[in-house]
């Protein structure tokens, strides 16, 4: 059902942000199947590493979320990590919620750049511009903001799921009464939101997720193409500057999409943790006020230090899949 879904919505990106670049060549035809094909290829790229990337960072994912949610319980991103492991192990402690983060992900990521795609031949042709490969790095910056509007509806529902699943132990201490009999695998606790909240308890922070994709993935990409341009060397591409370097750029992508939304994905995790029906304002406002600004992000050093081994495998992977696909077929 989700793959039909992701599918569905790919068509839908696909044919109302290309149809205009089809039908404006004289070979219709032979242009729709490039675009779908080429539309396929980012899709498959964009879910091999969205899949690779949770596995890399999933357990500092965890104690970001146990950080941000109840950061009076825990000293700091070490005490988190250590209590974790000791109290759940690792794979109910750190990879608890890895397998809707897998799928959160891998359609997050799937989504995200076969949008991507496209909307960089939307920007491009609004920046009258020829071809996507000479477009500025605001261009595909932009053209990421645009992007992170459909993936957001993919990743809400199963990053609320991965969310509560990994601050299960933290919710049943600070709310016993409420949370003791909430289910403790991701089918079940589906199944439980769906009984007691019905499809809107799926999208509970969804605004707070709009207000973290699209600002967070104009620096994401932004900073990602700005760091292969300048790593290329006169006589390159982007695509041959290498792994490495590649890495690296994912890498810069990462850290500043993170930094850049930090605040309000912990707003995010507040509201769907502690399963609150309030706004992004109030929710911050209070925060703010009762534990002062910096608390705002708490929790980012693991953030960041996750997304660094995370991104560059993400983009690694995405990358290379891409090249050999378009290779192969």
């Amino acid at each position: 059902m989700l793959g039909m879904y992701v599918y569905a919505l790919f068509r839908e990106i696909d044919f109302i942000f290309i149809l205009p670049f089809i039908y404006s060549t004289d070979q219709n035809v032979s242009a729709s199947d490039g675009k779908l094909r080429q539309g396929l290829i980012d899709f498959t790229a964009g879910s091999l590493g969205g899949a690779l990337q949770v596995y890399v960072s999933q357990p500092l994912d965890t104690v970001k979320v146990k950080q941000q949610s109840f950061p009076q319980m825990y000293k700091n991103m070490v005490d988190c990590f250590v209590k974790t492991y000791r109290a759940d192990g690792i794979v109910r402690g750190l990879y608890a919620g890895s397998v809707p983060a897998v799928i959160a992900n891998v359609a997050e990521n799937s989504v995200l750049f076969a949008a991507y795609g496209g909307c960089q031949k939307v920007v491009a042709y609004g920046m009258n511009i020829e071809e996507v490969k000479d477009m500025p790095t605001v261009g595909h910056a932009f053209a990421g903001f645009l992007a992170a509007f459909f993936s957001t509806f993919t990743l809400c529902p199963t990053e609320l799921v991965k969310c509560k699943l990994q601050a299960l132990r933290e919710m049943q201490q600070h709310n016993p009464k409420g949370s003791n009999n909430l289910p403790i695998t991701p089918w079940k606790l589906t199944k439980h939101i769906m009984a007691t909240e019905g499809i809107p308890g799926f999208f509970r922070g969804l605004t707070s997720t709009f207000m973290r994709e699209m600002p967070g993935y104009f620096f994401f990409f932004g900073g990602y193409e700005g760091t292969r341009e300048l790593l290329r060397k006169p006589n390159q591409t982007k695509e041959e500057i290498g792994a490495l370097k590649t890495m690296f750029a994912g890498a810069v992508g990462g850290v500043t999409l993170w930094t850049s939304i930090f605040p309000a994905d912990v707003i995010k995790s507040r509201i769907q943790v502690n399963n609150l029906k309030r706004s992004m304002t109030s929710v911050g406002l209070e925060i703010i006020r009762k534990e002062g600004f910096l608390a705002l992000y708490n929790g980012l050093l693991p953030s960041v230090l996750r997304t660094i081994p995370a991104t560059a495998t993400l983009f690694l992977v995405y990358e290379y899949t891409k090249k050999t696909l378009n290779e192969i077929l």
